[in-house]
C-alpha cells in the first residue's frame, strides 16, 4: 500500500465494510418505503401489499416484483463493487443481474429491454473473457471517445425501436431518459471491457440518468442503489486514475 498515490481510496474500493452498507442501505429503504411489497399481477402494478399477505398473493399467480427487485439491486450493487475492486467476479455476477434486470425493467414499463439487454449481457461475456486474459487499466485515446458516441446513438436506436415494437411507457420523456442511460451503458460497459481509466466518470453520469429514470418507474431498490453508485463511481474514478492495477485481482476469474 505504501507505493500507491492514494491508499485511502484503495482502501475504500477494497473495503468490505462499504460492500455490507451498500447491501443493508438497498434493504433499508427499501423495506422503509413499504418497497418489497410491490407486486405484478394482471398485468399492472400493486403497491403497499403487506408482507404477511405476500404469500397469499404469490399462490395466486402474482409476482413478486420488490422482493426480487431488492434482491437483483444487492447483488448488481455487489457485482459493481467486485469491478471496481478489479476482480473478474464483478463481471461474472453482472452477466447474472443482466438477465434479472432485464426482465424487472420490463416489467417496470421499459419494454425496449427486450432488445437492449441481450446486448448489455454480450458485452458483459466480453468483460469477463478480456479480465481473465489480464486486461491492464489503460487510459482514453481515440477509440474510447468512438465507444462512446457509437453506443450513445446505439442506445436511442434500440429504446425507440424496442418502444415502437414492444410498447410499453412511450412518453418522450422516459424514453429519452432511457436511451441516454442504456447508450452511456453501452459504452461504459464497452470501455470496462478494456479497462480504460475513465470508464468510470461514464458511470457518474449514468447514475444521475438512472436516478431519474427509477424515479419515474417508482423502482425505490435502484434508487437506493443509484444514490451509492454515484459515490461508488466517484472513488474508483480516481482510485484507478491515480492508483493503477490492483495487480493481486488482475485476471481473476
Amino acid at each position: 500500500m505504501s507505493q500507491l498515490r492514494q491508499p485511502l481510496l484503495r482502501k475504500l474500493v477494497q473495503s468490505q465494510y462499504i460492500d455490507i452498507f451498500a447491501a443493508l442501505l438497498i434493504l433499508g429503504v427499501s423495506v422503509a418505503k413499504g418497497f418489497h411489497g410491490t407486486i405484478y399481477q394482471n398485468g399492472a402494478m400493486q403497491f403497499g401489499i403487506p408482507f404477511a399477505e405476500l404469500g397469499n398473493y404469490v399462490r395466486n399467480g402474482a409476482f413478486p416484483l420488490g422482493i426480487l427487485s431488492v434482491i437483483a439491486a444487492i447483488f448488481s450493487v455487489l457485482a459493481t463493487r467486485l469491478v471496481g475492486k478489479q476482480n473478474n467476479w464483478g463481471n461474472i455476477i453482472g452477466i447474472i443481474t443482466t438477465i434479472s434486470s432485464g426482465v424487472l425493467d420490463y416489467l417496470f414499463g421499459n419494454h425496449s429491454a427486450v432488445i437492449t439487454y441481450p446486448v448489455t449481457f454480450a458485452i458483459h461475456n466480453l468483460a469477463t473473457y478480456r479480465w481473465s486474459q489480464g486486461a491492464k487499466i489503460k487510459k482514453r485515446d481515440t477509440w474510447y471517445y468512438v465507444i462512446l458516441g457509437v453506443g450513445m446513438l446505439i442506445g436511442f436506436g434500440l429504446v425507440y425501436l424496442g418502444a415502437h415494437l414492444f410498447g410499453g411507457k412511450t412518453d418522450n420523456a422516459f424514453l429519452i431518459t432511457v436511451s441516454l442511460g442504456f447508450g452511456l451503458s453501452l459504452g461504459g460497459n464497452f470501455c470496462n471491457a478494456f479497462k480504460y481509466e475513465e470508464t468510470w466518470f461514464s458511470w457518474v453520469i449514468y447514475n444521475i440518468i438512472n436516478l431519474v429514470k427509477n424515479a419515474m418507474q417508482l423502482n425505490i431498490a435502484n434508487v437506493a442503489k443509484y444514490v451509492f453508485y454515484l459515490f461508488n463511481a466517484a472513488i474508483t474514478l480516481f482510485d484507478w486514475k491515480l492508483n493503477g492495477d490492483a495487480k493481486a485481482d488482475v485476471g481473476v476469474a
